[in-house]
């Protein structure tokens, strides 16, 4: 997986999906954006919430997978029904959820090892993360983290192994 090229699966569907018309392909977008923005809404949940949540990732990422241009209109789509209906998950999804499956879709397009794909997504999370930590001192990951050299080498590798999880489930979607 993380040295051979990706299934054409993914090709031929990106050029099944070109094929439909932009009204077509824009309701699509709206109605995955949608139930993006449900499922990240979700987190206010207590305990299941936090499993829903990270649903949103796989639908900003089957936009991504089929154009970029329109993953990214799904991505700031759902940011803004976010900021109507819960704006509590905004940021965690702008930086976190929707960033992780706009990277990994767009690296679809990009390129065609399965390594490059995973690596760009972990690093796009890992940034994402310490954005929040250490630009808006948002406490992402629990008041209680302390943030050590250490704790960037675990959370890098964390990072990667659920951008390695994302990436298998949208090959299983797309087979």
């Amino acid at each position: 997986m993380f040295f051979k090229p990706i299934s054409d699966e993914v090709r031929l569907s990106q050029i099944i999906f070109n094929k439909h018309k932009k009204t077509m392909k824009l309701i699509l977008v709206s109605i995955l954006a949608c139930m993006a923005t449900i499922l990240q809404a979700a987190g206010f949940l207590p305990g299941i919430g936090y499993f829903i949540s990270p649903l949103a990732t796989v639908l900003i990422l089957l936009c991504s997978m089929f154009s970029i241009p329109l993953g990214e209109i799904s991505y700031f789509l759902t940011i803004m029904l976010l900021f109507i209906l819960q704006p509590t998950e905004l940021i965690v999804f702008s930086f976190t959820t929707g960033l992780l499956g706009l990277g990994i879709g767009a690296s679809f397009h990009l390129f065609r090892k399965g390594l490059s794909i995973m690596t760009t997504g972990a690093i796009l999370l890992m940034l994402g993360i310490m954005s929040l930590i250490f630009i808006f001192h948002f406490p992402v990951l629990g008041s209680a983290v302390s943030v050590s050299f250490s704790f960037l080498t675990i959370g890098f590798l964390f990072a990667f192994i659920y951008s390695w999880l994302w990436v298998e489930i949208a090959l299983i979607i797309f087979k």
